[in-house]
């Protein structure tokens, strides 16, 4: 018989594993998403620091503020002896509702994992309150489409549990009150009344939202001022209660469509108080209890009651105008027809037909973005309007009418300032240029001949010799020859200057009515037959040899 004491069994091969999981699962800290969805400037950075509870920065303004894409922050969120975290808060800020931002949200949070941990906060300026009930119709629009982008099973059971925990929450809701609660009085009652009239007609897959209007503090200012004009574009005041009617229609319509969609309604300012009563109610939807199960329901063994660690005790405040509080599940249409007469019922209707796909604005039946704007009318800032369109005159029909112009009127012609001034009376247009009756006088020739005729008659000394030399008829020639083409002497000046050029006896062509090529035939033939008759001082003419002859033809004879 063997003494030795039996080995222990060998441990299993996955021991740490199973440790590991069981402690993960024990210790594992929540995941809560909260989904800030507004327009640029509309206080979403205020209200993020405030959810987180982290400071803004030193200048408090979120202008300076750059998010690139999507903003995003954390914190972890502590029980009310803060001794236990219970869960890690994650605020992703959407910069506005550009299809090129919020194209990127479901892949931060994908429908599937994230829709029972993710509360929807939509945003609200109230410096822009004409923008309440457009900005509402998209941001619903676009949370409808987000949780249904996700066909799958498992996102089909995440939206049914998630609509079945928000109707619960609605029907068990009651109001805080100082009073104990009676015992009968558990969240597993089976005596639920239905839900009231226009009470959570939307929002399939139950996910919590909350509706919240920043800068209520800028309600009832002084604001005699059109929108913009004070730089934080209010509306314009009215006189003591029409304006309280219209804030108050306001507050109407938004109670009505948060009522449609099971979801909340604050108005929120700068006041910490009122943003840490947000904060509370925001992690009160975020840690409510899932439904009871179907079971309970039939009137089975109910279960131990689920205890929410951050209960709401505020209770609705719906007549502060700056600090108003309309929890989910407190609110129905009659208590909404208390405050002023209205019909909840007609704008319901109005916004049912602005969904609709087919809805032409411009019909009869008029939605509730039309029926806002005769409740509120646009009051922003608009743009100034742009120039009439300046059309230009084309380069070249501008060139003709110019061209034209200096036609009719011969001082404005550019080419008059190269004239001769002499040459501006009478000037007749040609093909290079305008040509004046002066240029076909030649008073160069004309002078030329008139001291010749002069020098002949007097008839004085060899200085006063008529008969030029062969070089001054060459001259002459070339000059008449290139000076001016032959073909211009035949043209016909239209007017003939008044008087000769200074220093010149009268034009002989004047005098005998002779043209220019007259008078150049008759001086060339002047000059032959002077040249054949002989000159009378030849015969005084010494010979080369020291004796002279004077022959009759004209040559002298040597003597012999």
């Amino acid at each position: 018989m063997d003494s030795r004491p039996t080995s222990p069994e060998a441990p299993p091969q996955d021991l740490w594993s199973s440790i590991l999981d069981s402690v993960s699962s024990s210790r594992s800290i929540n995941s809560k998403q909260i989904l800030l969805l507004g327009q640029p400037s509309a206080g979403k950075s205020t209200l993020a620091s405030a959810l987180l509870q982290k400071p803004l920065d030193s200048d408090g303004k979120e202008d300076h503020k750059v998010d690139f894409a999507l903003g995003y922050d954390f914190a972890d969120v502590r029980d009310d002896a803060d001794e236990d975290t219970l869960a890690r808060l994650s605020v992703y800020t959407v910069p506005s509702s550009n299809p090129s931002y919020t194209a990127l949200l479901p892949h931060f949070l994908p429908p599937r994992t994230c829709l029972p941990h993710t509360l929807v906060m939509i945003v609200l300026d109230w410096t822009r309150p004409w923008t309440f009930v457009e900005e509402l119709e998209i941001w619903f629009k676009w949370i409808d489409g987000w949780v249904n982008s996700d066909s799958s099973r498992e996102a089909q059971i995440a939206r049914e549990e998630g609509r079945e925990r928000l109707q619960s929450h609605l029907q068990h809701y009651t109001e805080p009150s100082s009073d104990p609660i009676p015992a009968t009085s558990t969240l597993s009652s089976s005596t639920l009344l239905p839900l009231g009239s226009g009470t959570f007609t939307h929002n399939t897959a139950g996910i919590p939202i909350i509706v919240t209007c920043t800068k209520a503090d800028l309600i009832d200012e002084g604001h005699d001022l059109v929108a913009g004009a004070s730089g934080m574009g209010g509306m314009v005041k009215g006189t003591g209660g029409e304006w309280e009617e219209r804030t108050d229609g306001i507050m109407q319509v938004l109670r009505t469509i948060c009522l449609k969609y099971g979801a909340a309604l604050f108005y929120t300012t700068p006041l910490p108080t009122t943003l840490q009563v947000l904060r509370h109610y925001a992690l009160h939807l975020l840690f409510a209890p899932p439904a009871p199960s179907p079971a309970v329901a039939a009137g089975g063994e109910p279960p131990a009651t689920v205890r929410n660690p951050f209960p709401f005790k505020h209770k609705p405040n719906p007549l502060d105008r700056d600090h108003l509080v309309i929890p989910a599940g407190w609110d129905s249409w009659g208590k909404i027809e208390v405050v002023r007469p209205f019909e909840p019922r007609t704008w319901g209707e109005a916004w049912e037909r602005d969904l609709e796909a087919g809805y032409d604005p411009a019909s009869d039946e008029m939605g509730a973005k039309r029926m806002f704007q005769t409740l509120v009318p646009d009051q922003g800032t608009k743009p100034p309007p742009l120039p009439p369109f300046n059309s230009p005159v084309p380069e070249q029909t501008f060139l003709l009418k110019n061209y034209e112009e200096n036609l009719k009127k011969a001082d404005r012609d550019p080419r008059g300032a190269f004239r001769n001034p002499a040459e501006l009376e009478g000037a007749a247009a040609g093909v290079v240029g305008p040509l004046g009756s002066s240029s076909f006088n030649l008073p160069n020739v004309v002078k030329a001949l008139s001291e010749m005729e002069m020098g002949s008659n007097s008839g004085s000394g060899p200085s006063s010799s008529s008969v030029p030399d062969a070089a001054t008829a060459r001259r002459l020639t070339g000059r008449t020859a290139t000076g001016r083409p032959t073909t211009l002497g035949t043209q016909t000046s239209p007017r003939q200057p008044s008087s000769p050029p200074l220093g010149t006896s009268p034009s002989p062509t004047a005098a005998s009515g002779q043209t220019q090529h007259e008078v150049l035939q008759n001086f060339f033939q002047s000059l032959l037959s002077n040249r054949d008759r002989p000159s009378p001082t030849s015969a005084s003419r010494p010979a080369a040899n020291g004796t002279s002859s004077t022959a009759p033809g004209g040559q002298d004879e040597a003597d012999s």
